[in-house]
Formats: C-alpha cells, sequence, structure tokens
C-alpha cells in the first residue's frame, strides 16, 4: 500500500469492496452502521450535509490536497468509477471553497454518488438543486488556485478518520462514516441484525413499555443508589 500522506502520485487501479456487500451497507444509516462495527469509523461532527435530506453510500477514491489548492479534484476525476464517493484531506485545515458545481458535474458525469471534503465547497445553492450529495467542514466563496501536487488513490486521513482507497464511506443527516473494504458484508450482518432488533424494541416502545424495563435498567440504578421519593 502507498506510503500515507505521499504526493506527487495518482493511483489508477485500487481494490474496491465488493459491490454487492456495498448496495447492502447503503440500505442503512450512518448511526447503525456506526454501531454495528463496534462504535469505530465515524468522522469528526464538523463534516455536515449541505443540504437536508443528502444520504450517499459508495466506495471511496481518496485526495490528498493542498490548502487552498484544488488541482488534485480535477485529477481524481479522471479515475472515478460509477459507484465512486470522492474522499477529500488536506495537508493543514483550511476552509476555502474547493469545490463547486462545474466539478460536481465532471463527478456525476464520471458516476461519483457524492463527495466528503474536510475543507470548503462553494455553490452550495446551485449543488442543492443538483442533488449532489456533499459533506463539508464549510461554506466559502473564496477560490482556490492550481498550483501544488498532492496525491489521488492514497491512504488518507479525513476529519480524523483513516481512509484507504476501496474503502466505503456512508453519509447521512448524522455525518459520515468509514466502513474497511474488507469488513464490508461482516458489517452489513451486523447493521441488519441491528435494525431489526432495534424495529422491534421500537414496537414495545410505542405500546408504551419502558426502556428501563426492555433494556434491564431498574437493578442497576437501583445498585447506583437511585431513590423514588414521593
Amino acid at each position: 500500500m502507498t506510503e500515507l500522506g505521499r504526493t506527487g502520485i495518482a493511483v489508477r487501479n485500487i481494490q474496491r469492496a465488493d459491490a454487492a456487500a456495498t448496495e447492502r451497507l447503503g440500505r442503512f444509516g450512518v448511526a447503525t452502521v456506526h454501531e454495528a462495527q463496534g462504535r469505530t469509523g465515524l468522522m469528526k461532527s464538523h463534516m455536515r450535509p449541505i443540504y437536508p435530506g443528502a444520504a450517499a453510500c459508495g466506495t471511496a477514491v481518496t485526495v490528498l490536497a493542498q490548502p487552498g489548492d484544488n488541482w488534485m479534484l480535477h485529477v481524481v476525476a479522471e479515475l472515478i468509477r460509477p459507484g465512486d464517493m470522492v474522499v477529500v484531506a488536506l495537508t493543514a485545515d483550511n476552509d476555502d471553497g474547493m469545490f463547486g458545481d462545474l466539478l460536481a458535474t465532471s463527478f456525476r458525469a464520471r458516476g461519483a454518488v457524492g463527495l466528503v471534503i474536510d475543507a470548503g465547497i462553494r455553490d452550495a445553492a446551485t449543488l442543492t438543486e443538483m442533488k449532489f450529495p456533499v459533506w463539508s467542514r464549510a461554506v466559502s466563496a473564496r477560490g482556490t488556485v492550481k498550483a501544488t501536487l498532492g496525491a489521488v488513490n492514497v491512504p488518507v486521513v479525513c476529519a480524523g478518520m483513516l481512509v484507504e482507497p476501496g474503502d466505503v464511506i456512508v453519509a447521512d443527516a448524522d455525518g459520515v462514516v468509514v466502513v474497511p473494504r474488507d469488513r464490508v458484508a461482516l458489517v452489513a450482518d451486523a447493521a441488519q441484525a441491528r435494525e431489526q432488533k432495534e424495529e422491534a424494541t421500537r414496537k414495545r416502545l410505542a405500546a408504551g413499555e419502558l426502556g428501563l424495563d426492555i433494556y434491564g435498567m431498574r437493578d442497576a440504578l437501583a445498585k447506583a443508589g437511585l431513590k423514588y421519593i414521593d
């Protein structure tokens, strides 16, 4: 595997997670997937969707970009395959608007299902009209240059989480979660089991039962010293 943080290269051929397992994982929300893989993989909470209802799941093609420089976002467009999610990490914190509607048009034409970028984007209204899902740390009209090499399809750390090319990204209103490509089928199975269990619990709660009883909390609360006073 290419070294973390290496610049000046664009890797053409990467191993992507299994397509069928990725599709299954995409049926579940970020919170379910995060819990199903042992409460791991969640990016920092500043990564927010640019419009309500945005949701996407795809295989990661990664970009390491320089602050205020979106050169590598044009390079990655050539390497996108249908079903990919572009994940952009920065070599240093930056909020500049590195991505807008023109790049979104290009990415969509190549088959991208969305973008996760730990930097700024612009043309937010047009991206919303396009329904091109984007999760970013900021919205900023400040433009960028094309001057310094980064890298494409190398391991990156995006919003605090390691992303390897070919991993699966699930993103929705609750945030962004990363699933390693060799664990996608396992996590999808665990997510399905968790969702079925939650649906059964939801029915009991709707019928008036209390979480105190469903989850067996009363003994632990008593041992902790909780007293009911009339």
